[in-house]
């Protein structure tokens, strides 16, 4: 397995600001029976190791994290330092329990009743919403104590037996790029203002990505500290997807898509246009899109290069607000197939959201 990091307090806030993004990720790497490998194969950055039947030598599980601190509230970068520890500390024993049920991948014979229970799809999207509950909750119990509010969205995810298990609360997302295909899909769907509108037709795409409530996400963890912790909640979409070895899965703060400075002029100009065409391709032109996210990996040489040049690309559309990347792949996976459709992995059609630092929307 290959990952890469990266993040930046985004160039509008350097020298003045803080970064309220945080990131983790949790790798956890088995071999066994190394005697009998028949080939060695060299993928890229890292050495996989396969025996003469093509299997893998080797297998790979992770738990990652990525939280975005809410803008406006002055404690989103504890809030997202919380839920990025805490949820790393919850979700790696989830993950190493995921491929440890499984010793048939080395051919070892145990006998079942000495494993622990296998891990399906459903157990592990409930520890994922159970870890994130848990954490909401530890970031209220924060709040209170100190006064503050403190806010953060989250990404969480869970990696074992070629498969990518999500949760997630508001407008940070993860994607799938698909070198084979050259495909990009969204695994995540945002909580946010922008995204009901356009999911109710009350605004088009290219308004979505330069809309000024951009800023405004439905849901988070934390909160203003009045809350009861013992018994708060939070609702956590949760997913699960089958990888294959020419998958790459980007997790991202809202500072990659939400980069256009000049958001608000570019949304006056497109509506006073009447919508036109080439006002709707100046806005393209200027925001960051899902098709220039997938260019990228499908550009790049290796893992870094990309996490990198997605920061340069944030930075050099206005640095509006901090970036945070998070990459990975794993090339022991199964290839893509060549042929007939590849499993259902897009969430339901979604948009790009733009402008200003995250806030709670908060209905009157």
């Amino acid at each position: 397995m290959r990952y890469s990091t990266n993040y930046d307090i985004g160039d509008r806030k350097r020298g003045a600001g803080i970064n309220e993004d945080s990131v983790s990720i949790t790798v956890f790497e088995e071999g066994h029976r190394e005697g009998y490998l028949g080939q060695t194969r060299v993928a890229s950055e890292s050495e996989e190791r396969e025996d003469a039947d093509g299997r893998p030598a080797n297998r790979s599980a992770a738990a990652f994290v990525l939280a975005d601190g809410a803008g406006g509230h002055d404690a989103g970068d504890a809030a997202s330092y919380i839920a990025t520890t805490a949820l790393a500390e919850r979700l790696a024993p989830v993950a190493i329990r995921a491929v440890r049920s499984h010793p048939d991948t080395f051919d070892v014979d145990i006998d079942a009743g000495v494993l622990p229970e296998t891990l399906g799809p459903e157990d592990v999207q409930q520890a994922i919403e159970e870890a994130v509950v848990e954490t909401h909750r530890e970031i209220l119990r924060y709040a209170s104590e100190s006064g503050t509010q403190s806010y953060t969205t989250v990404v969480a995810g869970v990696y074992a037996d070629g498969k990518l298990h999500l949760g997630w609360v508001g407008d940070s997302r993860a994607y799938l790029v698909n070198s084979a295909r050259e495909e990009i899909v969204r695994l995540t769907k945002d909580h946010a203002v922008v995204q009901q509108w356009e999911d109710a037709g009350e605004i088009d795409a290219v308004e979505a990505h330069v809309h000024p409530n951009g800023n405004e996400i439905t849901r988070a963890l934390g909160g203003s500290g009045h809350e009861d912790a013992e018994r708060a909640t939070v609702d956590v979409d949760t997913r699960t997807v089958r990888l294959f070895a020419e998958d790459t899965v980007l997790v991202t703060s809202d500072g990659l898509i939400d980069a256009q400075t000049d958001a608000p002029n570019l949304y006056e100009a497109y509506v006073e246009s009447r919508k036109s065409d080439e006002a709707a391709d100046r806005v393209l032109d200027a925001v960051v899109t899902d098709d220039e996210i997938r260019d990228v990996l499908l550009d790049a040489d290796h893992l870094d290069a990309a996490a990198e040049r997605y920061v340069s690309l944030a930075n050099e559309r206005g640095g509006k607000d901090n970036i945070s990347v998070l990459l990975f792949d794993d090339a022991t996976l199964p290839a893509t197939p060549t042929s007939g459709g590849l499993p259902v992995r897009a969430v339901d059609p979604a948009v790009d959201i733009t402008d200003r630092e995250t806030v709670m929307f908060t209905e009157e």
